[in-house]
């Protein structure tokens, strides 16, 4: 009888056993699978966040690349006003230079990967005109490995789209230099309002990956400011100090992106200030001919403090791009007095001519931007 229950109980313990192993095989089993289907999402994410913490792409320095620049100075897609060589800089150096940062190395762009990951994407640059600046970069970079009839350029309001038919790829730009609303008031005057967005952000729905950048309008002095008046709610001012200007407006940019994208669809980028080298009645950058080699110490514009606090109380995961310090040592990269095609006689008499020590020429410093830009996605 002894012997009986030993055997019984050894038949119910290898029972218990080999069905525990069976619902445990089951159950690792669709544990696996589910890691299966989202293993390569995961890696993904993982390696995104390990290159950030690992790369600080806004500290480094400029080398000389003779394979530089990464498309012709001829893309159809450029402005007048940003093609230097055209407009008849004598020299080309500026196109050579590659940012390599410290202790990692920029992927060089590759415009069939980019369009082979971004298909069926929008992706849109919102700001002003250098973010336009580095619009057409991008399309410069992408627009050379498509063929003519595969590519086109529509325009709808305040925005302009680049469109990659057979990938069903659109990098698009939007022109909101505040990100906020600055609309026509009574008697024709200009007022920015400091709460009010929905009238741009309405286009940025929808959006899968969207890059923002609004600083300098904040700053222009009084002969060239953009606005008459300040209005917060029902409260109307004709002065205020910019930089409490500036964070009310990108607070009200910040809530909006809070309530209304979803970081599992859209990534988001903030691109931090565009230096200008326009001191000495802009002419700073003329006949500038290689990068800035060093800074004692490197100045750090008001905009970018704000724009990190409030990048800070944020929930949702926006990227802080900072492009500030390396382009800074970039005064040899503006168009300066080359915005514009100049005759033989023009260029001997340069004494009436302006210099544009703000934007930059193309092929340029925005390449650098956009393949950070590229790293990052």
């Amino acid at each position: 009888m002894a012997k009986f229950h030993t055997n019984f109980l050894f038949f119910w313990l290898n029972f218990l056993l080999f069905f525990s192993l069976s619902v445990c095989s089951r159950y690792e089993q669709e544990e696996l699978q589910w890691l299966d289907d989202k293993d390569d999402e995961i890696n993904m994410v993982q390696n995104r966040h390990s290159s950030l913490r690992s790369c600080d792409f806004g500290t480094g320095k400029w080398v000389y690349d003779q394979s530089y620049p990464l498309y012709d100075a001829t893309c159809p897609y450029l402005s007048t006003a940003v093609t230097c060589r055209k407009n008849g800089r004598p020299d080309s150096d500026y196109e050579k230079w590659k940012w390599k940062p410290h202790g990692c190395e920029i992927p060089r762009f590759d415009a069939l990967d980019f369009l082979g990951r971004m298909r069926r994407k929008r992706i849109m640059l919102v700001g002003d005109s250098i973010v336009r600046n580095q619009w057409e970069s991008l399309v410069c970079l992408v627009q050379s490995v498509i063929p003519t009839a595969r590519k086109t350029v529509t325009y709808n309001g305040p925005t302009m789209a680049f469109q990659a038919l057979d990938y069903e790829t659109s990098i698009e730009f939007f022109w909101a230099p505040f990100l906020v609303e600055l609309k026509q008031g009574p008697g024709s005057k200009r007022i920015l309002h400091l709460d009010l967005i929905e009238e741009n952000a309405r286009y940025w729905k929808e959006v899968d990956v969207l890059v923002f950048d609004s600083a300098h309008w904040w700053t222009h002095s009084e002969k060239w400011s953009s606005w008459d008046f300040l209005m917060e709610g029902n409260n109307a001012y004709k002065d205020m100090n910019p930089m409490v200007a500036y964070e009310k407006g990108l607070l009200t940019w910040a809530n909006w992106i809070d309530l209304n994208l979803d970081p599992r669809k859209t990534r988001v980028f903030f691109r931090s200030m565009s230096p200008r080298h326009n001191r000495e009645n802009g002419w700073k950058c003329y006949n500038q001919r290689e990068p800035i080699g060093y800074f004692s110490h490197p100045h750090v514009p008001e905009q970018l403090l704000v724009l990190r606090e409030v990048l800070k109380r944020m929930r949702f995961p926006v990227y802080l791009q900072d492009i500030t310090t390396m382009s800074a040592f970039r005064r040899d990269g503006h168009p300066s007095i080359y915005a514009r095609a100049l005759g033989e006689k023009a260029k001997r008499e340069m004494g009436g001519y302006s210099s544009d020590c703000s934007h930059w020429c193309l092929p340029g410093v925005p390449d650098t931007w956009n393949e950070i830009l590229n790293a990052m996605l």
